[in-house]
This record gives structure tokens, sequence and C-alpha cells, in this order.
């Protein structure tokens, strides 16, 4: 896929990953760049900076009725949406024992606001025979989040839906990728979670915008994983190679991390 000309939404577009995938949509020459986020102050600001090609919408990616809303706003307006970013995302260290709350938070944020997007934004793409869904899961729904429990199990519901749609509609003209990040230099990142302890994961990070084009490249390439971190690539294989090999190793990180209060 070629960003010039492209309608594109981004959920999350006020901060991190969403606001620089903005940024660079709109300077390969998207026709129009909807940064949408639950934080309406900050989705026009990143709008503002753009310029006239970008529109702020708020949105909460968590109620279906707010996410069929944009999307027909938007083709209302623009008459259609080429790529649809489904990439906000929430977390909080913790671990089975979070509270009920945060469980269902993850999972309204995290996976429920792929499956919103793809019934409001499907049917118009199958219409016509094209259209691309970009969902931004994490490393750690290949890998696993050692201090996250919320996190890494909803990830891993992310990628697999994902690869649901790929299987679904790939052969319908529609392509689907999944953004896969390890550590990037994020508020998200940067977050103490309620703990005062940094993520382990700030060191070595990736910033946003590199973030941004590996996923232009993805996106040009119609690559399903889309790895900026390309060691992540290496621990999947040696996941599915040695399962148990691997469960020891994490068990080894956890305790590290965990030590350190991370």
């Amino acid at each position: 896929m070629e960003i010039p000309h492209q309608v594109i939404v981004v959920t999350g577009g006020g901060s991190g990953i969403g606001r620089a995938l903005c940024e660079r949509f709109a300077a390969d020459g998207a026709r129009a760049v909807v940064v949408a986020d639950l934080d309406a102050a900050a989705a026009r600001q990143v709008a503002a900076a753009i310029g006239p090609r970008a529109q702020a919408r708020a949105l909460n990616v968590g109620v279906e009725a707010e996410v069929q809303a944009l999307v027909e706003a938007v083709t209302a307006q623009h008459g259609r949406i080429d790529l649809f970013c489904s990439n906000a995302g929430v977390i909080v260290r913790a671990d089975e024992d979070a509270a009920n709350a945060h469980w269902q938070r993850h999972w309204d944020v995290n996976v429920m606001a792929h499956v919103y997007a793809a019934r409001a934004v499907l049917p118009q793409m199958r219409a016509r025979g094209s259209g691309y869904l970009l969902n931004t899961a994490s490393a750690a729904g290949l890998l696993s989040q050692v201090n996250a429990a919320p996190y890494s199990v909803t990830k891993h519901a992310a990628v697999a839906f994902a690869e649901w749609l790929s299987i679904a509609h790939g052969e319908r003209g529609i392509r689907v990728s999944c953004l896969c990040p390890q550590g990037v230099d994020t508020p998200m990142l940067r977050s103490t979670g309620g703990t005062g302890r940094k993520s382990f994961l700030v060191e070595g990070a990736l910033s946003a915008e590199r973030v941004a084009e590996c996923v232009v490249e993805g996106l040009k390439c119609e690559e399903f994983l889309i790895l900026p971190h390309p060691e992540v690539l290496s621990f999947f294989q040696r996941k599915a190679n040695d399962y148990e090999r691997w469960l020891r190793g994490m068990r080894r990180l956890r305790e590290k991390v965990m030590g350190s209060g991370s």
C-alpha cells in the first residue's frame, strides 16, 4: 500500500505511536488523516500541527457506537476510508489479581476496539474490493509481558484477531497488518502505571518516529507482522522451536524484572 492520496484513520493518534503515524502519513502525502483520541485536546493539537489535511475526532475506542459514528462521519466527508489504524491501547503492570475493572478496560481497548473497527469499516472495504486494516498489538502478543498479565493476555488476543481478519478477508482484497513493537519511547512506556517504577523496556526503546517508518515500509510490502525490533522475530522462533526452554528463560526474566522493581 502506498500512502499518497489515501484516507486514513488513526486511533490513539494524540500521542506516542499514533501521533508519529499521523505525522508520517501526512508527510507522505495522505489525502486526509483523521486523528482520533480519547484525549480530544491532544488530538486537536496533533491535527493543528499537521495542517489542513488532518482533522481531530474525540473517540473512546471501547464504545462501539462511537467507533461506528466515526467511520460513518469520515466516510460521509471523504467518500471512503482506505486505511484504518486501530492503534489505541492501555497497560497496567499487574498480575492475575488485577482488579476486574482493569481486566475489562484492557479487554475493551486492546481487543474489542479492533473488533468494533473491523465491524464498522469492513462493509465498505468489501464492497469495493480493497482496504487496509493496521492493528497495533505488541511484542507481548507474541512473547508475553512478564510483569503485566492483563496486557499480555489481551495483546495475544489482538494478534489472534488480526490473524483471523487476514484469513477471513485476505482473498477479498482486504489487507491486514499487525504491528508488534517491543519497547517504544512513548508516554505509555514512560508511565509508572502507579508503581513509581519505570518499565524495564525503557532501555533500548525505539522512537515512535522509527516505528512509524517501519509501519510505512511494512504497508508497502503488505507484511502481516510488522516488527520494528528485529530480535522479536528471533525470540518468537525460539519460542516455537523449544517452548519449555523459552518458558524457563521467561521465568528468569520475570525474576530479574520483579527483583529490580521495574
